[in-house]
């Protein structure tokens, strides 16, 4: 029998390995902050990619996961890795991953969730239309108008007119929309509202407690990286002053804010997660466009209903 000299044999199991390894899909995941509500997102695209038979137990997919911890230059090298390792698709999670990937590549596709509208996250070109390379799941600010007008339903002022307070993040486009949305919903409602700029999460404690001192009567949680991330430093304040708080959010709800109209977080992950397995199966995305989110919730917090001693009716679901 031949004997083959060693360096033939490691050649052929490299190339071996190699090329099995290029047999299974890799997908990127760039999360942009670390944060219990987005987390659900991730679970529920993973989720949808393992029912369609993309799991990396099995060995049918490798994710490269990578959470930015809120610090933007970090996000961008973050989509540069994912392109120098020529991952097949890029999956992110919430609209600061999303905008960072379409600015650093026009051929891997991008699969969002948490995110709204290519249009408010301003990224279209010039007539109007959304990147080429952009799927994955998407919202708009409509729902903003149910969650917030939820509000003088369940709240009676203290005196005279109900006076809402909200933070947003002067530098995030989808914060800077909401916020203008609210303040048309509350100037056309006879609602006071009371908002304050917040620049990153170190802020919203000294912020928060400004607010608060301003005698509102409920706190708005609008979508927004910087509420998302610094949600618990928000309800602990609002506790304090004994303040319940409403949001779009309904993954906040689970968190500890009062109730929600909004989309289901871990739904819209796996609404995207769909999309990314029918690409990964089809290795193509002709005929594939970036969705409107399905699936929208209304939900109560029980023990936060019960601190506050509100009925919600029965088109609410209770959580937990």
């Amino acid at each position: 029998m031949k004997r083959w000299p060693a360096f033939l044999v490691i050649a052929t199991l490299f190339c071996s390995c190699t090329q099995k390894k290029s047999n299974i899909p890799v997908l990127g995941f760039a999360d942009a902050f670390k944060d219990n509500t987005i987390e659900q997102a991730k679970t529920g695209f993973t989720d949808a990619l393992k029912k369609a038979g993309y799991d990396e137990d099995k060995g049918t997919l490798k994710i490269i996961y990578r959470n930015a911890q809120g610090n933007i230059p970090t996000l961008t090298q973050i989509i540069k890795y994912f392109i120098a390792e020529q991952v097949d698709a890029i999956a992110t999670n919430p609209s600061l991953s999303t905008i960072t990937a379409l600015q650093s590549t026009k051929d891997i596709p991008v699969f969002m969730m948490v995110s709204p509208t290519p249009a408010l996250m301003k990224v279209n070109d010039a007539d109007g239309n959304a990147p080429k390379n952009l799927f994955g799941v998407g919202e708009t600010l409509d729902y903003i108008d149910t969650s917030f007008l939820m509000i003088p339903r369940f709240i009676k002022p203290k005196s005279g007119v109900l006076s809402v307070g909200m933070l947003y993040n002067q530098s995030e486009p989808q914060s800077v929309e909401a916020m203008e949305r609210i303040k048309n919903l509350a100037a056309g409602n006879h609602i006071n509202l009371v908002y304050q700029s917040v620049n990153s999460s170190a802020d919203v404690q000294l912020v928060a407690a400004s607010l608060l001192s301003k005698n509102i009567d409920v706190f708005f949680a609008n979508p927004d990286n910087v509420v998302f991330s610094s949600f618990e430093t928000i309800l602990q304040s609002c506790n304090q002053k004994n303040i319940p708080i409403f949001t779009s959010e309904a993954g906040l709800v689970k968190r500890g804010a009062l109730a929600a109209y909004g989309a289901d977080i871990y739904g819209w992950g796996y609404q995207a997660g769909e999309q990314a397995a029918l690409f990964l199966k089809n290795k193509s995305t002709k005929g594939m466009k970036w969705q409107m989110v399905k699936l929208r919730k209304r939900v109560y917090n029980r023990l936060a209903a019960e601190k506050f001693q509100i009925s919600f009716p029965s088109n609410f679901e209770a959580i937990p």
